[in-house]
């Protein structure tokens, strides 16, 4: 089997697996098989390719992954709904625990739960809205 034909195969093996997994760590190796590929193709040895394709596979790694793991992460300002309120702030209206109770967020008044099960906030305080689970979010201060 020719050189470069090995490296297109494992390039493919390599993004089969990216498909499969959530870390974006194999696809800029799969990258990196291709160039290496080319080496094979333009008649490089074997170790130059194997040179080649280390070099590009941490090249790869350092310039595309940053990039494609910023663009996985959703920035504060582009969320919308109900998470877009995760992380602000809430003013309690009625006690808050385990059990429920009423927060003001934005102007709208929500049903709350106490994130903590052993955390209970009275009126008048002002706490972070960690999650929201259905039409209840769950507060702490």
């Amino acid at each position: 089997m020719e050189d470069w034909v090995a490296w297109v195969i494992a390039a493919g093996v390599l993004a089969v697996g990216e498909m499969v997994t959530t870390g974006f760590f194999l696809g800029p190796v799969a990258v990196a098989a291709l160039v290496a590929a080319l080496a094979a193709v333009i008649g490089l040895g074997t170790a130059l390719q194997v040179a080649v394709f280390a070099v590009a596979a941490v090249a790869s790694l350092a310039l595309i992954r940053p990039v494609a793991r910023r663009h996985l992460v959703m920035p504060a300002h582009l969320r919308t709904g109900t998470a877009a309120l995760v992380g602000s702030r809430a003013l309690v209206l009625e006690r808050v625990d385990a059990r429920g109770g009423q927060v003001k967020i934005g102007g709208e008044v929500w049903s709350a739960r106490s994130y903590d099960d052993d955390e209970v906030l009275e009126a008048g305080a002002q706490v972070h809205v960690m999650e929201i689970e259905g039409a209840t979010a769950l507060v702490s201060e």
